[in-house]
Order: structure tokens, then C-alpha cells, then sequence
């Protein structure tokens, strides 16, 4: 049977958690597809990956699940392979239909909560980083094809770790407004910054799951997946 590995980040300081975390979203992405087995690995919890990627077959992919095509995708994955020649996909984040599906979650979302787009803020609250310009392009760049498929009355773009803050981003907004966090899946920056910079802010609005946590994600992975293997 065809295997995918879905890798994550995790988080260093606590890294059984979020192993555990990334393990039930493999099983349900499995459940998803036609035919593949999905197994997962932070590259935080120390041996971990080493240990799943010694368990596959040749013709296994990796799946990152991460937001930017960085040095995590491109320097530390191939690294840890020790040797192995497996194909590593694309990250979540450069996906190119995930504007797409974003908007239709944010459709979802919007009619639940009978609002338009029109009259409703948006506020993305990304990653950023102090080091690299790399994790906020993608994050700008996302937010340009995401306007190209839903016109909310404002879009506004706040980072964890370089201005402008997400404080910033949502301060000043009404109770009709949303807030996405753009980050592949959960972890400490979502748990603790992104509720405390919306606290800054006095934010009222709807938060939404992660962008990799929406049922439209998993079930595109899962797509994808089962298409890789079925085309070859």
C-alpha cells in the first residue's frame, strides 16, 4: 500500500503533545483517502522522524505541513533523511488551490454567522519572522489571491514576530469581524500569542480554526495524496 508521511514542526519545548496532536491528524487525513497510509512525525520530538522515515517504503512521499517553502522544508527535511531518496512535496502553504479553499471556509463561516463579506473585517494573523522575509511574503502573497475570491470590507495582516503585530491588525474592529490564523497547525504561537494579541486588542469577533485544522484542508490533503499514488 502507497505511504505518506505528514511532518510538522512541533514544539521543541514540549514536543509529546503536539506528536500526539499531528498523529490523530494523520488518522483522520488516512480515513480521508482511497487507499494510502498516512503515518506522521514532528521534527521536534527528538528521533521520531528518523524513526517513521526508517519505516518506509521507497516510494513513500513527505507531506510538510508547514506555511512557507523555508529552511525547514527545503535544508532540515532533506537532511534528516540520512540518505533516503524519497520525494518531498510541496508545503501546504504554497499550495495553489489553498486561496481557494480558504475562501469557501471563510463562505462557510460567513453564512453561519449570516454575515456578509462586505460588511465583515478579516484579520489574518500570521507567523512572521524577526530573521527572514520568506514567512511573511507568503503570508502577503496568500492575502492578494484571497481578496482575488472574497472582498471583505477589510483584510488586515498581523504577525507573531515582526510589525505589524496582530494587536495591531485587529484593534479598532466591530463584533463582525474574523480572524484566521494562517499557521499549519496548532501550537504554543496559537494557543498563547494569538489569543493574547487579540485580547490586546479588544477583539470580538469569531476565531477560526488554523488554516491547516479546516475540514476543507484535510480533505484536500487527503486528495492529493490519494491522486500522487494513483497517477503513478
Amino acid at each position: 500500500m502507497p505511504h505518506a508521511l505528514i511532518v510538522a514542526h512541533g514544539q521543541p519545548s514540549e514536543p509529546i503533545p503536539a506528536e500526539q496532536a499531528l498523529a490523530a491528524y494523520a488518522a483522520e487525513v488516512e480515513a480521508l483517502c482511497d487507499g494510502v497510509t498516512v503515518r506522521s512525525a514532528t521534527l521536534a520530538a527528538p528521533g521520531v522522524f528518523e524513526q517513521r522515515v526508517s519505516q518506509l517504503p521507497d516510494d513513500a512521499v513527505i507531506y510538510p505541513l508547514f506555511m512557507a517553502k523555508g529552511w525547514f522544508v527545503t535544508g532540515a527535511l532533506p537532511k534528516r533523511l540520512a540518505g533516503r531518496n524519497l520525494r518531498i512535496l510541496d508545503p501546504l502553504g504554497v499550495d495553489a488551490d489553498l486561496p481557494s479553499l480558504v475562501a469557501a471556509a471563510l463562505r462557510d463561516t460567513l453564512n453561519e454567522c449570516q454575515w456578509t463579506p462586505e460588511e465583515t473585517d478579516l484579520v489574518l494573523a500570521a507567523h512572521g519572522s524577526g530573521r527572514s522575509r520568506n514567512p511573511s511574503s507568503v503570508a502577503r502573497a496568500f492575502a492578494t489571491d484571497l481578496a482575488q475570491h472574497l472582498t471583505f470590507k477589510s483584510m488586515r495582516l498581523g504577525f507573531v514576530e515582526e510589525p505589524p503585530s496582530i494587536a495591531e491588525a485587529a484593534a479598532g474592529l466591530s463584533a463582525q469581524a474574523l480572524c484566521l490564523p494562517y499557521f499549519a497547525c496548532h501550537g504554543g504561537h496559537v494557543l498563547e500569542d494569538v489569543p493574547q494579541e487579540l485580547n490586546a486588542a479588544a477583539f470580538q469577533g469569531q476565531v477560526m480554526p488554523v488554516v491547516g485544522e479546516l475540514p476543507r484542508i484535510k480533505h484536500h490533503i487527503a486528495t492529493t495524496l490519494s491522486r500522487l499514488f494513483h497517477e503513478t
